[in-house]
Formats: C-alpha cells, structure tokens, sequence
C-alpha cells in the first residue's frame, strides 16, 4: 500500500515525484522524511509488485528501490520495467551489495547505486540527477513527437525526397534516382521543407537523424 500526500489525494502531482520501493517501513519512512525536507512529493512502496499494480505518474520522476525485496527483487523488478518500456532512472540501494551486482544494475541503466549506510546528501543528490535525467528524456521525447506529427503529413513521395535529400544527394540526383524530372524534385522539397518547418538542409538532417529516415535503398 502506498502512503505519503500524493497517494492520500488519489491524484498525482505535476511536479516531479520519488518513487521508493522498500520493504523495511522504518526505511520507507526515513526516505520519505529525507525527500520532503527538500520539497520533494514521495509515493512509497512495500514490494516490487505493489509498484507493478499501480499507475506510474506521468511527469519527471526517480526510483529509488531496494535490490532485495521479498519476492520479485530489485533487479526482477527493473527487468520487467525495461520489458514493458518504462524508462524511469532507478537509483539502487542495498546494505549487502557485491560487485557482481552493482556491475548488473549499471549495465542495465541503473542511474546510481549507493550501499546502506547511506549519507543523506548523496541520495539527495543521486535523485536530484536522475530526475534531471528523466526531464531530459521526457523533452526529447516531446520533441521527436512534435516531427512524427509533422512527419506524418508528408506524402509518400515527400518522405522519399526527404530521405534522399538528407543524405546528401542533390536534386538531380534524386530526380534520377526517383524517375522525376528535377522540377518536379524541387517542387516536393519546398514543400516538405515548409510542413516539416525546416529553415535549412542542415536542420531537416538533424530532423530525420531524430525520426530515423533513411532510405529504403541507397542509390
């Protein structure tokens, strides 16, 4: 069951939100002492699988989980996140930690990994960074989305320009390469360029780099 005010409330928060995952209640209530003295909302969790059956709020937001629980362990835990495209950063903790697996929890994406006993400034700031990260992902992502929109209102032959134009071929080359005539070419990389809002070649290249645009087959 999980308490703290945004679990009282039934709504979540707009602001960023920690995450803890703890089977000790002394812990879960330490940390979430810890994190409101800096402000921050805290929804706390017994085990992996309470975790699993709630809804994971939408905005910036940490995991600060345990590597031994009952049942699922922290590790099972961010497997099945990964697997199901969660991608929130987890900070680790653990008071019997060995190198095998810290080396584990890097690997898979872990943000941080501190051994209990931990100082309070350290997990501060261990958050502090994976929410920064989280908030970083979360506004690349908006902006891919942004030109998926813009993508999608092209038409099939302007996505085949764009492919083409944005690896370097010139306008004859992709009349050729397409069977159009060089106007024709010129015709749907204005318009491309204008849904796409692209002010330069250089600026539609990083675009497709964004959306993965390549063509189909190289010339």
């Amino acid at each position: 069951m999980t308490d703290g005010p945004a679990a009282a409330s039934g709504a979540f928060p707009a602001e960023p939100v920690v995450l803890v995952v703890e089977d000790d209640p002394s812990i879960r209530d330490a940390l979430r002492r810890l994190f409101a003295t800096v402000g921050r909302t805290v929804l706390t969790f017994g085990s992996a699988a309470e975790l699993l059956e709630s809804k994971l709020p939408d905005v910036p937001s940490c995991l600060v989980l345990d590597i031994r629980l009952p049942g699922r362990s922290g590790l099972d835990l961010q497997s099945e996140l990964a697997s199901a495209g969660v991608r929130i950063p987890i900070v680790f903790m653990t008071g019997h930690g060995d190198i095998p697996m810290t080396v584990r929890a890097m690997k898979a994406g872990a943000a941080d990994f501190l051994t209990k006993p931990f100082r309070d400034q350290d997990m501060l700031d261990a958050v502090a960074a994976a929410i920064e990260q989280d908030s970083r992902r979360r506004v690349d992502e908006q902006a891919v989305r942004r030109l998926q929109a813009r993508y999608d209102l092209l038409t099939p032959r302007e996505r085949e320009v764009m492919a083409l134009a944005t690896k370097g071929l010139m306008n004859k080359q992709i009349a050729w390469e397409l069977g159009l005539s060089e106007i024709t070419v010129k015709i749907h990389r204005g318009r491309l360029m204008k849904k796409m809002q692209a002010r330069s070649l250089a600026e539609l290249v990083h675009m497709a780099d964004s959306l993965g645009v390549r063509p189909a087959e190289a010339p």
